[in-house]
């Protein structure tokens, strides 16, 4: 089942924040709960996917971006993503999701998501994200310019590229 009261606390909790500029990292303290695990018993790796959108919101409310969106009738989209797991979040643990924009290619925007527990990474990931219309994508550009950022990049980092390479890779599907 989808994190809907989760999603829900997220949205509440990030218009009681302070507001965070384009480039800052949010920070989400959270907590592995039972519908989160697996067999193993630890978090689902499918579950990693869920909780990232909660970091990704916080993100979009506390920069503007959700009102902005909202306003112009812009709707979020995923179009793709990589995880890299290295340490297990077992139930009941606490844990920080820290989520940071490393920037934007002209089409889509790149965000890298980190699980850290004890002071140490136990997942991290890259996902690419975008806002559409019915007419089509809008253009990063079109989007900071709008958000008052227009000057704003930030250098997409290398491993960041590479993966967005082999991506292009890929065949078509």
């Amino acid at each position: 089942m989808y994190l809907y009261l989760r999603v829900a606390r997220v949205f509440a909790g990030a218009r009681l924040k302070a507001d965070l500029d384009i480039g800052d990292t949010s920070q989400l303290a959270l907590r592995v709960w039972p519908g989160d695990i697996d067999l193993y018993p630890e978090m689902n790796n499918g579950r990693y996917w869920a909780v990232m959108d909660l970091g990704r919101y916080d993100l979009a409310v506390r920069t503007g971006l959700v009102r902005l969106a909202h306003r112009k009738r812009w709707l979020f989209v995923v179009a793709g993503g990589s995880i890299r797991y290295r340490r297990r979040l077992p139930p009941f643990s606490r844990f920080r999701l820290r989520t940071t924009l490393a920037g934007p290619d002209g089409r889509w925007f790149y965000f890298i998501q980190e699980f850290i527990r004890r002071d140490q990474v136990a997942a991290q990931a890259v996902v690419r994200a975008g806002l559409r219309t019915k007419q089509g994508f809008v253009p990063s550009e079109t989007v900071l310019e709008a958000l008052g950022r227009k000057d704003w990049s930030a250098p997409l980092p290398d491993w960041v590229l590479a993966w967005t390479e082999a991506e292009k890779a890929r065949p078509a599907i």
